[in-house]
């Protein structure tokens, strides 16, 4: 089945993983309309895919020949044409951060549920060849993990086309965390450094440091419960990008109960145990970007609504808002 989708924002990740795979999977994908705020790209995007530009993003989702939304950027638009999707019962690929408060968090949740509609949040972290490397490794050599030490630096642009620039990377890092672990978080801290004076409004996350430590849950077997520490860094300016890959820490380092792994992404995993260190250059049969948009059409056309994406992006997003009101209230938020 080939599904009719409509572009709402052309993200960061445009050039390099949503046009490649969208080229890749075109017997499955046609983009039909194209709506950007910047009028003259949008309509460059939708002459070179043989689409029409659009000049709102709900006009776009009432269009009958779209089947489906992809959210790329929400810069301009914040979490309304989500909205708007579920007005007109479409599907939504969400690939852009949307930076809500907590209410209005629970507010989107509510109404994609009550739409009915296949929602998918883009996590290309958990689909790495290196991650999935790394749950078998768990499960067979390794064992349950016990810390786990997430760390992103990267040059400052100010902002990455999609938001306050922290936030999008917090929410996927949270989002890998919680899937590595595989444990439902039970308390939260989080600190900021903030680079200027001015308080950062209470649903973005500003600064150039931002640090957060999740405490899980024990599971049944558990002697321990597993922590994660989050650091997620843009103090590095732009101008002296180089030193932002300058003996930069492991994506992820996960200590478990028979060994150590280091994972940098997509493919790299150096692991330690009782036999030593063994190094791992792992090959997917599909890029990310492809696997992505196939996990969503089978969303789309399966008869069984797909809800866990929706509640995965919901947990990650409102673990990211407790590390903000921990670091605003000096205190470790409890998660009921």
């Amino acid at each position: 089945m080939r599904f009719r989708l409509g572009l709402i924002g052309l993200g960061p990740s445009w050039a390099t993983r949503h046009r490649p795979a969208l080229h890749a999977l075109s017997s499955r994908f046609q983009v039909r309309a194209v709506c950007d705020p910047v009028a003259h790209r949008a309509e460059q995007i939708a002459s070179e895919l043989g689409a029409r530009p659009m000049e709102g993003f709900r006009a776009l989702a009432a269009c009958e020949d779209v089947d489906a939304v992809m959210l790329l950027s929400a810069r301009w638009f914040g979490a309304l044409p989500i909205f708007a999707a579920c007005d007109y019962g479409k599907a939504v690929y969400c690939g852009a951060s949307v930076n809500l408060e907590a209410q209005q968090a629970a507010a989107l949740r509510d109404r994609v549920r009550a739409a009915g509609i296949a929602f998918m949040a883009e996590f290309p972290k958990r689909l790495a060849p290196a991650t999935t490397r790394l749950q078998e490794l768990m499960a067979t050599r390794l064992g349950r993990p016990r810390l786990i030490f997430c760390n992103e630096r990267y040059a400052s642009r100010g902002d990455d086309g999609d938001g306050p620039a922290n936030m999008r990377r917090l929410v996927e890092m949270v989002d890998w965390c919680c899937y590595v672990a595989g444990r439902e978080v039970r308390c939260v801290t989080g600190a900021a450094h903030d680079v200027t004076a001015a308080p950062a409004p209470e649903n973005e996350v500003c600064g150039d440091y931002s640090l957060m430590t999740l405490d899980f849950h024990p599971g049944p077997e558990d002697s321990c419960g597993v922590m994660a520490q989050i650091a997620c860094g843009s103090y590095v300016p732009n101008n002296w990008s180089d030193a932002a890959s300058f003996r930069r820490p492991a994506e992820l380092q996960v200590v478990c109960e028979r060994g150590i792994a280091f994972l940098d992404l997509p493919n790299r995993l150096v692991w330690f145990d009782d036999a030593g260190q063994h190094t791992e250059a792992l090959d997917a049969e599909r890029p990310v970007g492809e696997q992505l948009l196939m996990q969503f059409h089978r969303a789309v056309s399966s008869l069984v609504l797909k809800s866990s994406g929706l509640e995965d992006a919901y947990r990650a997003a409102a673990l990211v808002i407790a590390g903000q009101t921990s670091h605003r209230e000096g205190r470790r938020i409890e998660i009921t």
